[in-house]
């Protein structure tokens, strides 16, 4: 992509309503724009992190056995009444009419559409277990939206819902997905700074597992045990005061964002859809039901939070919009000839590049964006670097540039 085509500008000032550091960088950067509290549009940069988020996800998902779907963003309030959690989030539900007077919501999560769904394709023991997800925006009607993307009134979210014949295969799947939602956090570049958390299970069971990335920004306070990296949330710490794996009574508490979060349902929405099948005796018996959150939109706000100096952002290299930077220096044509050289080969060789080829901006422009957007690698020609045949290359985590001959780029970058 060539900068000078490209949608989205950098912007040198903060806006003033700009409350964490995710809102400020990914707005000046371009990557977002505040449609209004809670709700933003995803410019060009945004949506290349944002998709490639989601598609780390998807893969491992994947690779698990689970079943991709898409479910409608709005449906009927009819099976919220059933679950009875038409009351239980009166708070955060947007509801609308539809034509004749259909009473609608906007989902703000989906077990009371998933349920009706699968069992519509359940027909006995023998169709279970099965998994489906899917990554879908979700509309919660929240009292104060703030921090960002860390708390919004609609936002990206990946759910997985896994339905069970006994409480042993339930278990079993429960424990899979923590394995893999550890490697989804390590493949989006937060493996070191996320540690499965115990919960509150709520009206669900005794307890769930949180995900959550240390941070100062976050929410929530953590207490965690150093030696298993495994920690209790604030909201328990009076009933696991010690650390569930080894009884460790010194946990250190920590700020940190939720990025995710796993629960066994059991019944609890089945059993309100009548959703039962026969086992290999003939007997008649409830599905238990699992659920598995990750929100996409909210991993971009953290990655930002988490990933960033005084001039910007430092994007991991999976999730990055685009691997390279690519800056051409100074009016000589010659300079700007082998960057549109370059460019074309990095895109032949499958690079992601972004080509700031703008004429009529300042050296320190192009270098304070470039340090703003948070690319892994920049690459800058410039006249002082063609009378030495090299290129000055620099990784953005790095303190300092080195210099690459023009031959050898495409190994290096490789």
């Amino acid at each position: 992509m060539k900068f000078s085509q490209m949608f989205g500008k950098t912007s040198k000032t903060v806006p003033a309503d700009a409350d964490s550091t995710n809102a400020k960088l990914l707005t000046r950067g371009g990557f977002i724009m505040k449609q209004t509290s809670g709700i933003y549009n995803y410019l060009p940069l945004g949506l290349r992190v944002l998709t490639k988020i989601q598609n780390i996800i998807r893969q491992e998902l994947d690779a698990a056995g689970a079943n991709e779907i898409l479910m409608p963003a709005l449906t009927q309030e009819d099976n919220y009444i059933k679950t009875g959690r038409n009351e239980a989030l009166n708070d955060i539900l947007f509801r609308t009419e539809g034509q004749g007077g259909t009473k609608l919501v906007l989902n703000p999560t989906h077990e009371e559409i998933v349920t009706p769904l699968v069992q519509k394709h359940v027909f006995s023991y023998q169709d279970l277990p099965v998994a489906v997800y899917q990554i879908q925006n979700k509309f919660r009607n929240e009292p104060r939206a703030k921090s960002g993307l860390l708390r919004g009134r609609e936002f990206s979210m990946k759910d997985l819902y896994s339905f069970h014949t006994s409480q042993e295969d339930l278990d079993s799947y429960y424990e899979k997905m923590q394995k893999v939602y550890d490697k989804i956090y390590d493949r989006l570049g937060l493996g070191d700074l996320t540690v499965m958390t115990y919960a509150s299970g709520g009206t669900f069971c005794k307890y769930s597992h949180e995900f959550q990335t240390i941070s100062e920004m976050g929410e929530d306070t953590i207490y965690l045990c150093e030696k298993c990296r495994i920690a209790v949330n604030e909201e328990i710490i009076k009933e696991q005061h010690t650390c569930p794996a080894c009884g460790n009574k010194n946990l250190i508490p920590k700020k940190a964002i939720e990025v995710g979060n796993i629960f066994i349902l059991g019944a609890k929405f089945t059993s309100s859809f009548d959703f039962t099948v026969t086992d290999e005796a003939g007997k008649e018996i409830p599905v238990l039901m699992g659920c598995y959150g990750i929100g996409p939109s909210r991993i971009m706000g953290t990655l930002a939070e988490v990933y960033n100096d005084e001039r910007g952002i430092i994007w991991p290299k999976n999730v990055a919009p685009y691997q390279v930077h690519l800056i051409a220096l100074g009016k000589e044509e010659q300079a700007a000839k082998e960057a549109d050289k370059i460019y074309e080969q990095l895109i032949k060789e499958g690079i992601e590049v972004l080509y700031d080829d703008r004429i009529n901006v300042s050296a320190g422009e192009k270098l304070a964006d470039a340090d703003l957007l948070g690319m892994p690698y920049r690459v800058i020609v410039s006249p002082k670097t063609l009378e030495k045949k090299v290129v000055e290359f620099k990784e953005r985590s790095a303190t300092e540039p080195k210099f690459i001959a023009l031959s050898k780029l495409i190994k290096e970058l490789k």
